[in-house]
């Protein structure tokens, strides 16, 4: 073969080769100044990950000396793993001090039922106590933390504020205020993203384990920002540690995270959207939700035509698909499109055109507060049911103090 040609073709060869590497390089460049990936080694090795949370970030350089010769004191459960897996007890116990555990609701494995008594032990495996906050009491003792100097928090919330992790985070932080504890909370994503803002604002009256603060029912914050939120009040020496990669606009399946059942009814990433929609159906007698809160119906709901209305009124991201179950009609909810879901505006236009159908029992204050209220946060919700006042009757009765909370939360917000 002619000299010529065999070094023409290699020139060509060679050419492609670095035009090839020229434009992965300027990709690479490119995924990092939008900052896409977050790069960090760990085992010797590489770990690729889109969102680092606060717990693998805890014993870096940067936060180390928070926690250093300090005795440690864990709110956590099953939830409490980072970026690649590992839990946070397992991370600290190797090179701190943890000298004790807290759960909330569920246990430290998250596997015991919604509102069943939990107990505190021993740890099998790390020999210290794991202290229930769902049992004999729901706030920490003073005997329970006299061996602490510092509260870490590093639990999953879902972004609902009757999910009831922040209520029980809410009681460990006025605790460290009593008794001049630090806390320091470790950033999680909010599952439900952080523009999604939905609900009425808790009132004082309704406080509640349900609701501890005067936030929406879908708040659209983190639970470090909640924190900070929250210490507007409380004043305890709080630290938060925040997230890499994390923005506002994410829900959580653009995280790269697994997601790790937050408790037993919440198994998926669906049922965590679909909670706020037919959980605030609890209290309510005839009616119910199953299937991990995917599902709503009852005896005498007529679901043909409750169906037909929601699909007439065109909620967005939603369908609805009828799914009778023994003797109960009902309905399954199917999330066609988790970014323009609201799942609390559609359980409001399922519980008002449910009533409108079938006359809801709505419970009403006999001197006790109800659960639906408590849920609420208010018993507006309820009067406005029972005078079968419409969906957007109702959603219109919480717009002005919502745009209220919008404004007040924008100084506690971690991210853009």
């Amino acid at each position: 073969m002619n000299s010529n040609l065999l070094k023409s073709k290699f020139f060509v060869i060679s050419l492609i080769s670095i035009l090839v590497l020229g434009i992965l390089l300027t990709y690479i460049i490119n995924s990092k100044s939008k900052n896409y990936l977050n790069v960090e080694k760990s085992d010797n090795s590489i770990t690729i990950n889109k969102v680092l949370l606060g717990d693998d970030l805890i014993t870096t350089d940067k936060y180390n000396n928070l926690i250093k010769d300090k005795k440690l004191g864990i709110l956590t459960n099953q939830t409490g793993v980072n970026s690649n897996g590992k839990h946070i007890i397992d991370v600290l116990q190797k090179d701190y001090n943890v000298t004790a555990l807290f759960a909330p609701e569920h246990g430290l494995n998250g596997l015991a039922p919604a509102g069943e008594y939990v107990k505190s032990y021993i740890h099998p495996k790390y020999n210290v106590p794991v202290y229930s906050l769902y049992g004999e009491t729901r706030r920490p003792s003073e005997d329970m933390i006299e061996n602490i100097d510092t509260f870490i928090i590093d639990i999953q919330d879902i972004g609902v504020r009757y999910y009831t992790y922040i209520s029980t985070m809410y009681y460990v932080m006025e605790t460290a205020k009593k008794y001049n504890k630090e806390v320091i909370v470790l950033d999680r994503p909010n599952p439900l993203g952080g523009y999604l803002i939905e609900g009425p604002i808790l009132e004082d009256k309704f406080k509640s384990f349900l609701g501890v603060d005067n936030i929406p029912i879908i708040h659209g914050m983190t639970i470090a920002e909640l924190a900070s939120f929250f210490n507007r009040n409380i004043n305890c020496k709080l630290t938060t540690i925040p997230m890499k990669g994390y923005s506002r606009d994410m829900l959580w399946m653009d995280t790269g995270l697994e997601w790790i059942p937050t408790s037993p009814n919440i198994p998926t990433i669906e049922s965590c959207f679909s909670y706020a929609t037919t959980g605030i159906s609890e209290g309510i007698s005839g009616i119910g939700m199953d299937d991990y809160f995917t599902w709503f119906g009852g005896k005498n709901l007529n679901s043909k035509e409750l169906v037909k209305t929601l699909h007439d009124s065109s909620l967005p991201g939603v369908s609805f698909a009828i799914s009778n179950k023994e003797n109960k009609s009902g309905f399954r909810i199917i999330i066609d499109d988790y970014k323009t879901f609201n799942p609390l505006l559609t359980g409001i236009y399922i519980l008002a055109n449910a009533n409108r159908t079938m006359d809801l029992n709505i419970p009403k204050d006999n001197g006790q507060i109800p659960i639906f209220d408590k849920i609420m946060g208010t018993d507006k919700i309820s009067k406005l049911l029972i005078n079968k006042k419409s969906p957007n009757d109702i959603i219109n009765s919480y717009l002005y103090s919502l745009e209220k909370f919008k404004k007040e939360r924008e100084s506690y917000l971690l991210y853009k």
